[in-house]
């Protein structure tokens, strides 16, 4: 079967597994504050030793069409330091269930656009956090997403003395054509100069790119990865774009799907991409990220040592990650918690002295062990076999549903482990997706997922 086949086989919906199990297959909702604290209370009993803070600041100037991220538009920024100040309580909420001597490895704030926020809002924000817990002195990494044209010299600033060392530019594309499709029009030249002033100050960067949006060719993304070079990030995320007009409020139903690369035409500007990001000295780690050999996601991926969460690939794992925020997600490993998708709907809950979540999942011990292989998969493209697990049978329906990806040559498998062959490795998540007993067992009756190549 060659490469055109196997795209227009395998390039179905699918989960990204951020999560297993997905979001749309939770069990809890709604999810009542008091049972999530109680599971986290028995997540901290088990020798909780590291925390990784998620923030979630979801405001926005104005609506990028290609994000399917929760957020609110607006100008008015007087619902900075309200929202902020909701954050911080809720952040005192949580005080009591955690444990003394608890350190914080890794603090991110995603958005939305942080940068949204004034550099004064945002130095009153991380001092209210880190005021109540230690910072890890040596692992802990500050990170935060910033908007190119929306980031100043003063926020830059104010948050490396702060503690952040890393900022994600979100960048997509160059092309000025696709940036008025997604309405993010922004220079090379305003680009440059926000990311050399970073550079300056000492920080570590990302660049975002996005693949498979509207009106994009070969040759013009072709020149975003030329220019992507020419600046050398630290990271790049080549994230491949996930249609999903049927999500409220994504404000993917401004263009027409016709003018959207399919299939072949896609996977070549990734293809494009990998190669040209190869031979400029990057190390590609697992489904969609590229970094320098000296950074810590390179080092992680060459150790074994890679994670993934609802943050996506970072290279480090921390016990419980706590999410603050309108619609951020917690994740003790044993349980997951969303808190409630509206910033006034957040903000009325939290008021009222009671964390804002609204649904949730709490794993049973099949659903970690799957959770387990699935995580190994995304991060190292293989997973071990329990030998305890497999005499019982346990894996003998999933290998029944790999039976397809072993004879089309994507993939191995012995009594030991799975192995992901680099012919199978942009299809790791049709290969994740035969170990998803909810997918196998109820087919959705909707699409929830975006396209899996």
């Amino acid at each position: 079967m060659n490469e055109l086949q196997l795209i227009q086989k395998y390039n179905v919906p699918g989960p990204r597994y951020t999560s297993y199990p997905t979001v749309p297959f939770w069990k809890k909702l709604p999810l009542e504050p008091s049972e999530w604290l109680n599971k986290l209370e028995l997540k901290m009993r088990q020798g909780v030793q590291s925390l990784g803070i998620y923030i979630h600041l979801p405001f926005c100037e104005s609506l990028c069409t290609f994000c399917g991220c929760h957020k609110r538009i607006t100008k008015n920024h007087n619902v900075e330091l309200p929202y902020i100040d909701t954050v911080i309580k809720e952040w005192n909420l949580y005080q009591p269930y955690l444990v003394k001597g608890v350190q914080i490895k890794e603090l991110h704030l995603g958005g939305g656009t942080p940068t949204f926020f004034a550099p004064s809002a945002l130095k009153r924000l991380i001092e209210g956090i880190i005021d109540n817990k230690n910072l890890h002195k040596e692992l802990c990494e500050l990170s935060f997403e910033a908007h190119p044209g929306a980031t100043s010299q003063a926020h830059l600033v104010e948050l490396y003395h702060l503690g952040f060392r890393r900022v994600s530019f979100g960048i997509q594309d160059y092309n000025p054509k696709v940036q008025k499709a997604i309405h993010r029009e922004q220079s090379f030249e305003l680009v440059k100069e926000v990311h050399l002033s970073a550079k300056g100050l000492g920080y570590r960067i990302n660049h975002d790119l996005v693949y498979g949006l509207p009106f994009q060719e070969l040759d013009g993304f072709s020149d975003t990865i030329d220019k992507t070079i020419e600046l050398m990030p630290d990271r790049i995320a080549l994230y491949s774009y996930a249609h999903v007009p049927w999500i409220k409020g994504t404000g993917q139903r401004g263009y027409d799907e016709g003018n959207l690369p399919q299939d072949k035409e896609k996977r070549a500007l990734y293809e494009m991409a990998y190669f040209k990001l190869l031979k400029a000295g990057y190390i590609s780690i697992g489904m969609d990220h590229f970094a320098l050999p000296n950074d810590s996601l390179s080092k992680a991926f060459k150790n074994k040592a890679l994670h993934r969460n609802f943050m996506g690939y970072t290279h480090q794992k921390t016990d419980v990650l706590l999410g603050l925020g309108m619609s951020a997600i917690s994740d003790a490993w044993i349980a997951f918690a969303q808190n409630n998708k509206t910033v006034e709907g957040y903000q009325n809950q939290i008021a009222k002295g009671e964390l804002a979540i609204f649904r949730g999942h709490f794993l049973d011990e099949q659903e970690l062990i799957l959770r387990r292989h699935i995580l190994d998969l995304m991060c190292h493209f293989e997973t071990k076999w329990d030998p305890s697990q497999a005499a019982q049978g346990f894996y003998d329906d999933i290998k029944i549903r790999l039976n397809e990806l072993f004879t089309d040559q994507l993939m191995s498998f012995d009594e030991e482990k799975l192995s992901i062959l680099s012919k199978g490795k942009p299809f790791v998540r049709n290969v994740c997706m035969a170990f998803d007993l909810y997918l196998a067992r109820q087919l959705p009756n909707q699409q929830l997922f975006s396209s899996t190549i």
